[in-house]
Parts: structure tokens; sequence; C-alpha cells
């Protein structure tokens, strides 16, 4: 046998080979979900902690082709808030659907102070709940005018 007949063993074995290692890398690809969590988990260890402010709670619903006849998913639930780094302000927003058993979005009051976990190397990266840890605050509901059992005072005569 010459040479010449080992090289079509030789490139089918290095094409094999690449495409077993393609695949493999396609398959251990992280799904967008994976990433965010992976995002979250990082900054509650390793993020620096400011005090920021909840300035809304909204709901966004995803858009949906009809013509496929697909289900509509689940709305996405943004809480947005705003913090000061170095004098810059910065306001996000993070998506906390994936977070139901930790925090219920319907029960984050809008102007209360919250708690924020930020990357120092890139303060724009940042979040306000993670499964390890929340920023938000209880707080008792505000009361504002009379109530039931307070008593109004009689005008003082003089």
């Amino acid at each position: 046998m010459s040479a010449f007949s080992f090289y079509p063993i030789v490139i089918a074995v290095a094409a094999a080979l690449a495409a077993g290692s393609a695949y493999w890398l396609y398959r251990r690809r992280k799904t967008p979900e994976e990433r965010e969590r992976e995002r979250r988990l990082w900054l509650a260890t390793n993020g620096r902690i400011i005090d920021g402010t909840i300035i809304d709670v909204c709901e966004l619903s995803a858009e949906v082709d009809r013509r496929k006849n697909e289900s509509a998913p689940a709305p996405a639930q943004m809480v947005i808030f705003h913090y000061d780094v170095a004098g810059v302000t910065y306001e996000a927003s993070q998506d906390v659907t994936q977070l139901q058993k930790y925090v219920n979005p319907k029960n984050c009051r809008i102007g209360v102070p919250a708690s924020i976990r930020y990357d120092p190397q890139n303060p724009g990266n940042s979040i306000v709940v993670a499964e390890t840890w929340t920023g938000l605050r209880k707080t008792p509901p505000i009361r504002l005018g009379i109530m039931e059992n307070d008593s109004i005072p009689e005008p003082r005569e003089q």
C-alpha cells in the first residue's frame, strides 16, 4: 500500500472527529434561562450591595404568532429599579418570572428603597432578587388618612 491510500482514511477520521466535536458543543450550549440563572447567582455571591429604589412593576405580554396556533406564554413580570454608582444613575429592570417562589411582583411597592447588587466592573449589570438573596425590603404598608379606630379631635374653643 502506498502512503496516498491512507489519506482518505485520515480525512474521514478527521471529519468524523470534527462533526462529533461540533455536535457535542452544540448540545452543551446553555439556554438563555441557564445563562440568566448563572448571572443572578454570580451577582448574589460576588456583587456589591447599594441602595436603590423600586420605580415600577409591570407585566409584558409576549408576541404570539396566531398562524402557528401556539398557546400564549405567561407574561414576563418585570421589576424596574434605579440606583446611583459613583455619581452615575442607572435604571434597570429584572425579569422575575422564573423567581415566583421567591418574590411576588404584585406585592412589590413602588417608591420603596431596595438593596441592589451590581457588578463593580460593569455597574449596569445588576439584580434586586436572586434564588439565594433578595434586596426587597419587608416594610409595613403605609396608611394615609384617618383610620377607622382613630378618633377625630374636637375643635377647641379659645
